[in-house]
This record gives structure tokens, sequence and C-alpha cells, in this order.
């Protein structure tokens, strides 16, 4: 049996350096956002033959400066075109010059993205990360209201929560380096990727905590709390690694292979998954014993 609670202070030490880097780039460079959320235009075009080329449009459009210029290929011989811009008179120069290459392409239509909707929108997606987080602390605490001994049923709760703020912040952080030296951009699918990143990470901490109960309900109360907590971490652990790796794999295809649309959206649920993976071995069930050692050496 691994001694991993033994190996607390490492996993301290490394998830320290990794969360105080992600804040530091997103207080330096901070986050690249997209038309989602900065306000912009939509335009889809179809095409009388097969789709072009992406670098023959980018080419066609390269007079334009436009800033967040992304292409996307949908079915239907069409072409979906997004920039950060509201103008009129840019959209009518965008539309002319994709005609001038391709006479016989026709604009299926047109949406407006306007920046203060744009910021209405990040702000909810805000609060819906901020909420969903407090109603996985509340639930955790709820459930494990029976085993309130040594470790008071909140501190399950909080543990999950500071786990799972880490698994966000380390994987925002890391898309915050890619938007400054790749100019990766982030909107609504990131935010999709955070929630997921939530449920998946919970989850597996739940399976953690839920296993320490059990042994807590089954153990004498001389058996010492760090014991119980290795042991179900021991139990647990290679059921853990195994659903990670299938997730990991899984993820790994579609970033590969799954296309602009998605890749993005591929790699941050790749990151949060790691990160989540290694948080509820080494980091939620930590807090819960250097909670339980530093209560014991209050009461000396």
């Amino acid at each position: 049996m691994f001694n991993i609670i033994s190996k607390t202070k490492y996993a301290y030490i490394f998830s320290g350096i990794v969360s105080i880097a992600s804040i530091l780039s997103l207080l330096v460079w901070g986050l690249k956002y997209d038309i989602d959320f900065t306000g912009g235009t939509r335009m889809v075009v179809k095409f009388a033959q097969e789709t072009p080329a992406k670098d023959e449009v980018i080419d066609a459009l390269k007079g334009f400066d436009l800033k967040s210029l992304t292409l996307q290929g949908i079915e239907g011989n069409s072409m979906v075109i997004r920039y950060a811009s509201e103008d009129d008179k840019l959209n009518s120069d965008v539309w002319q010059a994709v005609v001038t290459k391709y006479p016989e392409a026709t604009q299926s239509s047109v949406d407006f993205f306007n920046s203060s909707v744009s910021g209405e929108l990040k702000s909810k997606s805000v609060n819906a990360l901020i909420l969903a987080i407090l109603a996985i602390m509340a639930y955790i605490a709820w459930a494990f209201r029976k085993v309130s001994h040594p470790v008071e049923s909140w501190k399950y709760g909080a543990g999950a929560v500071i786990a799972l703020v880490h698994d966000v912040l380390i994987t925002t952080g890391f898309f915050s380096f890619l938007g400054h030296f790749y100019g990766v951009e982030i909107g609504i699918p990131f935010i999709a990727a955070l929630l997921t990143i939530l449920g998946f990470s919970v989850h597996d901490t739940i399976v953690v905590y839920d296993r320490t109960r059990e042994n807590l309900l089954r153990s004498s109360h001389k058996t010492p709390f760090p014991e119980v907590v290795n042991q179900s971490l021991n139990e647990t652990l290679v059921r853990s690694i195994n659903t990670s790796l299938t997730v990991i794999i899984t993820l790994l295809a579609i970033y590969l292979f799954g296309g602009v649309a998605i890749k993005y959206f591929a790699l941050a649920l790749l990151v949060g998954v790691t990160f989540g993976t290694y948080s509820s071995i080494f980091i939620a069930t930590a807090l819960l014993v250097t909670s339980y050692e530093l209560t014991i050496k209050y009461k000396k």
C-alpha cells in the first residue's frame, strides 16, 4: 500500500507553484476573449461549389486586418466567418472582397454580437461558475453530515471546493499563457469546458470521500484518521487513474482530429481533467488530513 498522505508536502509545493504561476499569468497577461465576449460579426457564406480552403479566404481578407478572425467550414458548402467588428461599412467591404474572389457565393446570414450584450454574457458566465462551486460545497457538506468525526462535514465540502478552484485556476492560467504567446482566444465553449471540469473533478473527489466515509464507519475510533484516509486513497487509486485515462485518451483524439471548432474546448478539458484527477488524489483528501492535524495540534 502506497503512503500517499506522506507526499502531502510535495503536493502542496507543486500546486502552490503552478497556482501562483497561473495567477501571475492572469494578472500580467489576462485572457484573450473572442467575439462571444467582446462583440463582433458572424457572417455565413454559401459557395456554389465546394467550400474553399481557409487559407484562400484569409488571403482575400488580409487587407482588412480583421481582429479575432476565425473561419469554420459547415455543411452545405458554407463557411462561417467571425471577426471582432460591428462596423457596417467594414462588413460590406468584407463581403465585397469575398464575392469578388468567389462571384457565385451568396450571403446566408449576418449576425452582430453587441459588446454590451457580450459583457453581460461574460458576467453571467462568471456567476454560473461561482454558483456551481457554492452548490457543490453545500451538497458535499450535507452528504457527509453523518461522518462529522473526527473532521466536521463542512470541511469535506471546503476541501472539494479548494481542489475545484485549484483545477479551474490552473486551466484558466494555462489559457492565459496560450492567449499571450499563441493568440488563443476563449469564448462560450471555454466556459462550458470549465463547468464540465467542475463536474468531473468533484465526481472523482466524492469517490475518494465516499470510501473514506465507509472506512470511518467500519473502523474503530482507535484507527488514526490519516491511516483511514490513506487506505481509502489506495482502494480507489486504480479506479480513479483508469477512469481518467480513458477520458484523457478520448480528449486527445478529439483535440488531434476533431477540427478547429472544438480543438481548444478539448484542450481545456484535457488540462482540467488531468489536474482534476491529481487534485482529487493529492489535494482534496490531503486537506482533510491537514485540517485534522491542525485541530489536534491546537487542542493540545
